[in-house]
Formats: structure tokens, C-alpha cells, sequence
């Protein structure tokens, strides 16, 4: 088996593999134009003028050849000339009028977005190889009282499977013999496990923690719940935005005018205003290169790049300048709580006590006896244990895990319950402290109640505290006139407890992963740009769904693979910090577009009224360049 799964890891990171190579290989050839354009510009005057002449090729081929194919091959494809092409033919007339240095700046320029563009699109559709990851490929058929490993595929409804304790579930199903608890955190996000007996409904993914159970499968491996996320991941992907629609259309246009105006020049002229040919070719060749888009281009990446660089030196990873352009436009953000808004660790936040019982020796029975589980309700028992001093370990004999319930124990020969309220009694439960466990359910807290043969002796509320800087990253949210709201798969008094506490204006309870799709989806209805923040398998959807997807740095794979964005030390108040870094960015942008565009009008202007000399043309074209660039480059510092 061993060797099976190792055959098909290979298999699925082949194409990962060759997109790297892909990655690499454009990535070197655009440095190493750049250096070879450095070398022969430098060396002009020293060496022989062939010399220099092969290093600009060198520089033309090794840098313009990824590019140059992909127009060709889209121009061909799509029978429509493209950017790409009008770049190759800027850099080429260059070359033609004696201007090397000009033309192979260009089409450095153009390679190292080219590598950028690849390395951006080949990320953003890793994260459903690491969804692939987290799916079972075989499950335990029982058919005829024996026992048949298949593989998932081989399933059909009606099939009844074997889930062991610590294994995920193959399919979606339900529960036709025995009772456990589930880690459904993968599915509902929610980070307590969720108890299921007989006829309970399983999703493919969960873990099993607890028991065996036998499962019928009610859903085809192709329907279940877990391939509804791959799937949504997938189609949210495919969509393209609005602003890339614009681009592409603006693209082809811009494209067309430029070569038609330039083939015109190149005859109209000589015809009407009795230019000689020499004049008229010169003219032409100056146009096709001030109405070259190099400006244009460097009034984007560098300024983008730099703003990346900063965020990530700041804690903000930004898969892309479009999502970090889209963050300032964001009307409305959308929360998932747990592990995100919420530590995603449950923690004891009250502990009482019947009067008279000794607070030391209760504590270290509880801890003693909640030391056999593995339980996350358990284990945070045992930390407020050991943070109230108590570590003394108190012998433990028949511990007795009840599914969905509690567990029983023996300690000093006395029988003890810690668990829910029907669990020790309903009624007593109710009761209790003068009935406080009303109020602290309320509040949005788990009830974990303690008995012994004369009844409860105590009463421990936890709770999935929100972090320190939640409050003050809505806060700041807010005050920028950004709507939040909470998406989370808790039930309703756990979500709007957890809501009011940290100043969320709408929340939305008990979603399933489709469920928080359609919220998103609903949101961007009523706002032109929404956002998403999560952490888990189960927000993959709604983050793919978002304009903009922001991911905790300490979720899962999933999660930072599908998000735009990713807060690498889980930081919620660097959100506001990256709006305000993306509007500052988009305002940069402006002004650079701005000035190129006015430089290329003012040059082609200055062209056609023959006042423009070719050594001036390509001096006001790079020095536009330059300076967009040396603007773009504040953005380090921002």
C-alpha cells in the first residue's frame, strides 16, 4: 500500500513539478536579459559594435522567447493580435532604427511580468491537490459479515463501511451501529466534536474519535460534501473578475489602434503632406516606439511589487497585485469565528462548586480522571487544572467514555459523572448554583458538569475565547465604513454571544461550507467587493468565492493555498493595515498611468508635428519610465 500511495504522490506532483520548472526557467531568463543588456551597455564604446550587437540579441532571445511564443500562439488561437505582440514589435523596431539598449529594456521589462504573471496563476490552483490530500481513498466494505477494502470510488449507496476510531470517514453516510464523537472542524469549522448515535449523519473527511461505527452510505463518493468543497473551490476559480474582462477587451483594442496608426504613418504622410520616405519611415519607427505601453507597464509592477515587499516584511503575504488593488475597494468582510475571530482552543472561563467541597482535591480528581481523554473539552480541564496549582494525580479505575454524553470513573472508591446535564441529571443540573447554568449558556459557553453518588459537586463553563486584537481589528474595520459579519457553523446562542463580544454587525449561524458560499455570494449582491477571512478546509469555498480572500497563517493548507491573502502571524488588525497599504498603492498607480499616458500623448503629439527627434522620443518614453518606477518604489517605505 505503501508503495501504491508513493506511486501516486509522484504521479500528482509531476505537474506541480513541471510548473515550477516553468516558473524557474522564465524567472532566469528574465534576470539573465537583464544582465546581458547591462554588460553590453556598459561595454559600448570598449568592445566591437558586432559585439555588443550579439549581446542585445542574446538579450532579445533569451528574454523576449516565453513571450514572444504565447502572443503568437494566442494570436493564432484567438485570430486577434495582443499586447504581447505589439511589445515584441516595439522592441524590434527599436532594434531597426538603431536603438538596441531601448528595445531590450522593453522586453526585460516585459519578461519579468511574464514570470511573475506564471508564478501567480500556477499558486492559485495548488490548493485542490492539498484538498485531495485530506480525502480517503479506500474504505472497509462489510458485505456478508466480511470484511473488503475498496477503494472509495467502488461505493455505492446502501453499502455499509467500518470506520475505526482515528480514521476519516470515506463518504457521506449515516450511523446504523454504535456511537462516537466527530471532528468536524474540516466540514462546520466548529472546534468542539460533535457527538453521533444511531441515524446520525456523517460527512466524508471528519474524523472519528472515539468508536467504531458501521456506516451506510447515502451519497456517491462524486456528491459527497467533501467534493462539493473541491468543486466550488474550483468553479470560484474559473470565474474571471470584471477588471480582467476590462483588460482583455482593452488589450486586443489597444493593440489594433497602435499598428494601424503606425502602418498608416508609413504612407499617409508621404501622400498628403509630401514627407520624403526617409522622413516618413523615421516618423513611423518614432511612434512605434513612444506608443509603446513600456510606461504603462512599469506604472503597475514595480509600484505592486513594492507594496508586496512591504507587506510581507510587515506580516502580509499577497499572492498577487490584484487582490492587494482590490483590498481598498472592499465594502463588506465576512468572519469565520473559530480560529480565526476565536483562539480555536476552548479554555475554562468559570468553575463552581457546591458549597463546603474543597476546591484543591475536586480539581485534581477532575484532572486526574480527564487525563484518560483526548478530548478537546478535557484537555483544556486539565490546563485550568495545572494553571490553579493542582498537579497532584489521583489514582483512576474503571473510566468508562460515554458517547455523546460523558465520562464515569471510580476515584478513592466513589463513583464520579463529568459530563453534560442530562447526563448527571437534568433537573439538579438546572438548579445548580442557584441556576447560573442558564445564564452561562446564554453567554455562549459549553456546560461541563461533575457528580458524584450524592449528586453534582460542580459546574465548569468553557467558552472559544476571541483573540486580544479581535476587537480593535473590527473596530478599525468599521470605522473605515466596512460592514462586517461573522459566517459560522456554531449554533445560534454560541454565534451571537461571540458577535455582540466583538462588535460584528451581522452574524450568521450553523453554516455548512455551501452554506457560507451562498452568504458570500448573497453579501456581493448587495456590496460591489467583499472579503473573506478564515482558517479552515471548510472556508476554501467561500475564500475562492470572495473578491478577496484572507487567510489566517496558522490554518490549514487549504486555506492559505486558496486565500489572496495571508496574515502570517495571524494578526486580524494587519487587515486594516493592508487596506490602507492598498490604497495607498492604487493612488501611486493612478498617478503613474496618469503620467505615462500623458508622456506617450504628449510624444505622439510632438511626433506628428515633427518637432520630436527620435534620441528625444526615447528619452521622454524611459524617462516616464523611470520616474513611475522611482514613485512605484516609495511603496517600500509606506
Amino acid at each position: 500500500m505503501q508503495t501504491a500511495n508513493t506511486h501516486k504522490n509522484q504521479q500528482n506532483n509531476k505537474p506541480t513539478i513541471m510548473k515550477q520548472m516553468q516558473e524557474h526557467g522564465e524567472l532566469i531568463a528574465a534576470l539573465l536579459s537583464g544582465v546581458l543588456i547591462l554588460i553590453a551597455w556598459l561595454s559600448e564604446g570598449i568592445i566591437t559594435e558586432p559585439t555588443t550587437a550579439a549581446l542585445y540579441i542574446a538579450a532579445f532571445v533569451i528574454g523576449g522567447f516565453a513571450k514572444a511564443k504565447e502572443g503568437i500562439e494566442e494570436t493564432i488561437k484567438d485570430k486577434s493580435l495582443n499586447v504581447e505582440m505589439l511589445m515584441i514589435f516595439a522592441a524590434i523596431g527599436s532594434a531597426a532604427i538603431g536603438y538596441w539598449t531601448e528595445g531590450a529594456i522593453l522586453i526585460f521589462i516585459f519578461a519579468m511580468s511574464g514570470a511573475l504573471e506564471t508564478y501567480t496563476m500556477n499558486k492559485s490552483q495548488r490548493e485542490i491537490s492539498s484538498l485531495m490530500d485530506l480525502q480517503p481513498e479506500e474504505a472497509l466494505r462489510i458485505e456478508n459479515g466480511e470484511e473488503q477494502l475498496i477503494h472509495v470510488s467502488q461505493l455505492e449507496i446502501g453499502d455499509h463501511i467500518l470506520v475505526k476510531a482515528g480514521e476519516r470517514v470515506p463518504s457521506d453516510g449515516k450511523i446504523i451501529k454504535g456511537a462516537t464523537s466527530l471532528d468536524e472542524s474540516a466540514i462546520t469549522g466548529e472546534s468542539v466534536p460533535v457527538s453521533k448515535n444511531l441515524e446520525a449523519e456523517v460527512f466524508a473527511g471528519t474524523v472519528n474519535l472515539s468508536g467504531s461505527i458501521t456506516v451506510e452510505i447515502t451519497k456517491s463518493s462524486q456528491e459527497t460534501l467533501f467534493q462539493k468543497i473541491i468543486q466550488m473551490v474550483q468553479s470560484a476559480q474559473s470565474e474571471k473578475s470584471p477588471s480582467q474582462l476590462f483588460i482583455e477587451r482593452f488589450e486586443g483594442t489597444y493593440v489594433k489602434i497602435v499598428l494601424l496608426v503606425v502602418a498608416l504613418m508609413m504612407f499617409v504622410p508621404h501622400f498628403a503632406f509630401g514627407w520624403s520616405w526617409q522622413d516618413t519611415i523615421y516618423r513611423a519607427m518614432i511612434l512605434l516606439v513612444v506608443a509603446s505601453p513600456c510606461a504603462l507597464v512599469a506604472s503597475i509592477m514595480p509600484a505592486t511589487l513594492s507594496a508586496i515587499s512591504n507587506g510581507a516584511r510587515n506580516g502580509i503575504l499577497f499572492k498577487g497585485g490584484v487582490h492587494l488593488e482590490n483590498l481598498s475597494h472592499l465594502e463588506a468582510i465576512a468572519f469565520d469565528k473559530t480560529g480565526t475571530l476565536t483562539n480555536g482552543k476552548p479554555v475554562v472561563t468559570d468553575f463552581y462548586l457546591r458549597e463546603g467541597v474543597n476546591k484543591e482535591t475536586t480539581l485534581s480528581m477532575i484532572s486526574s480522571i480527564e487525563r484518560e481523554s483526548n478530548h478537546p473539552l478535557a484537555q483544556a480541564i486539565v490546563r485550568f487544572a495545572e494553571q490553579q496549582g493542582s498537579t497532584k494525580r489521583t489514582p483512576v479505575h474503571h473510566m468508562t467514555d460515554v458517547a455523546g454524553s460523558g465520562v464515569t470513573a471510580s476515584v478513592n472508591q466513589q463513583q464520579w459523572k463529568i459530563g453534560k446535564a442530562d447526563f448527571v441529571g437534568k433537573e439538579a443540573a438546572k438548579t445548580f448554583a442557584n441556576g447560573i447554568s442558564e445564564q452561562l449558556a446564554a453567554e455562549g459557553k459549553t456546560l461541563t458538569f461533575i457528580a458524584d453518588e450524592q449528586g453534582i459537586v460542580g459546574l465548569i463553563a468553557l467558552k472559544d475565547t476571541i483573540r486580544e486584537e479581535t476587537k480593535q481589528a473590527i473596530q478599525s474595520l468599521r470605522q473605515a465604513g466596512i460592514y462586517t459579519v461573522m459566517i459560522t457553523g456554531d449554533h445560534e446562542t454560541t454565534a451571537k454571544a461571540i458577535a455582540k463580544e466583538c462588535g460584528i454587525d451581522h452574524y450568521v449561524a450553523e453554516c455548512l461550507p455551501e452554506d457560507k458560499v451562498e452568504q458570500v455570494k448573497t453579501l456581493r449582491k448587495s456590496f460591489d467587493n467583499v472579503g473573506m477571512v478564515g482558517d479552515g478546509i471548510n472556508d476554501a469555498p467561500a475564500l475562492a468565492t470572495a473578491n478577496v480572500g484572507v487567510a489566517m497563517g496558522e490554518g490549514t493548507d487549504v486555506a492559505l493555498e486558496t486565500a489572496d491573502v495571508v496574515l502570517m502571524k495571524n494578526e486580524l488588525p494587519k487587515i486594516a493595515n493592508a487596506i490602507k497599504l492598498s490604497a495607498k498603492m492604487n493612488r501611486i498607480i493612478k498617478q503613474n498611468v496618469i503620467l505615462s499616458i500623458g508622456v506617450i500623448t504628449l510624444l505622439i503629439i510632438s511626433n506628428f508635428l515633427q518637432v520630436l527627434s527620435l534620441p528625444l522620443g526615447v528619452v521622454g518614453h524611459e524617462g516616464s519610465t523611470i520616474l513611475v518606477i522611482l514613485n512605484g518604489l516609495r511603496l517600500l517605505k509606506a
